[in-house]
């Protein structure tokens, strides 16, 4: 089921009271979409499916057109959550990564809905969360965008749950960023910020070394900070979590973590498997082979991967304490 921004504010609030983190995957095509909704189906969890710039400009979707591949991305996200199979799952939808001169048309329709049409009847597809790459803003434009996007949704008369960052990848943010960051936009829009993101020691990529400067601690601090500023609890996502150590994971989830983004490591169990086919399946590609044609059409190539990244997902989600949590969940809000 794909909820809608209450629910997937009610979602963070129980992962943050029952200590679960949802894994939020950074999906690069309608196959790994599927892969993963098929992975928490298994495991009886909450998942995110969530999508940078890249995805919605990329040949899966958009094909140059952000706003094409918004639309693309949401139907299928929507199609697959509200399915007979999938219905059991809850979906939250979210953009993430998003960035440049395109950043507020994109996130402004993810806000509003994007409308898909067949004959007379139209369906409106709105997000069910939102954060935006503030890697190359300053602090006043973080902020200004952000309340730009509250201002958006009030205008509409819709509910927006956003997630805010500071800089992810520059260490671990201090007090006073914080403060300056949650603070702001709290004062102003409270209960809008559903998910904090504050830098705790890790960064986007991969690394062989893990990340040392990680901070359970950290997690701690901050968790308690944004309690204090917004008045209530608020859960944090964790970004770059590829390099993390399962413990590390676990502590992090035990501290106050309840979205751990997953991307590169994704990426790559994909790639591998990919490789892996082509290298294995070398002389079935032979057009006078007499599997030439099953194998290479794309379910042959999808279904080898399938099989190796469907456990690997299921592994994290297991890590993260999320499994058998979706017949748990006493989500608010009609969709």
């Amino acid at each position: 089921m794909l909820l809608n921004a209450t629910q997937a504010r009610a979602l963070f609030t129980q992962a943050l009271q029952d200590r679960f983190a949802v894994l939020a995957v950074n999906a690069d095509s309608p196959s790994a979409v599927y892969d993963c909704l098929e992975a928490a189906r298994q495991c009886s969890a909450p998942l995110i499916i969530e999508t940078s710039l890249w995805q919605l400009q990329g040949r899966s979707f958009g094909a140059g057109d952000a706003l094409l591949g918004l639309l693309r991305y949401l139907a299928d996200v929507a199609a697959l959550a509200n399915s007979e199979r999938f219905m059991a799952v809850p979906v939250i939808f979210h953009t993430d990564h998003i960035k440049g001169p395109q950043t507020l048309a994109i996130l402004k329709a993810a806000i509003a809905g994007v409308s898909v049409s067949s004959g007379k009847s139209s369906l409106l597809l709105q997000a069910s969360t939102i954060s935006l790459d503030s890697s190359e803003l300053t602090e006043e434009q973080n902020i200004e965008t952000i309340s730009e996007l509250c201002r958006h949704a009030e205008t509409l008369g819709v509910e927006v749950t956003l997630e805010m960052e500071a800089g992810v990848d520059d260490g671990l943010t201090s007090e006073e960023i914080t403060r300056r960051l949650l603070g702001s936009v709290e004062k102003k829009y409270p209960g809008k910020i559903g998910l904090w993101a504050p830098g705790l020691g890790t960064q986007h990529g991969l690394s062989d070394k893990g990340y040392p400067t990680f901070s359970a601690e950290a997690v701690s601090r901050q968790r308690e900070l944004a309690r204090e500023i917004t008045g209530h609890g608020i859960g944090l996502a964790l970004h770059g979590s590829s390099g993390l150590d399962q413990e590390s994971l676990r502590a992090a989830v035990r501290e106050g973590v309840v979205k751990v983004n997953w991307s590169s490591e994704s990426l790559l169990i994909r790639n591998q498997a990919a490789m892996e086919f082509f290298d294995s399946h070398r002389p079935q590609m032979n057009k006078k082979h007499p599997d030439w044609k099953k194998t290479v059409m794309d379910n042959g190539l999808q279904s080898f991967i399938a099989e190796r990244y469907l456990p690997r997902v299921m592994e994290r989600i297991k890590i993260l304490g999320s499994d058998e949590k979706a017949g748990r969940l006493s989500l608010s809000g009609k969709l």
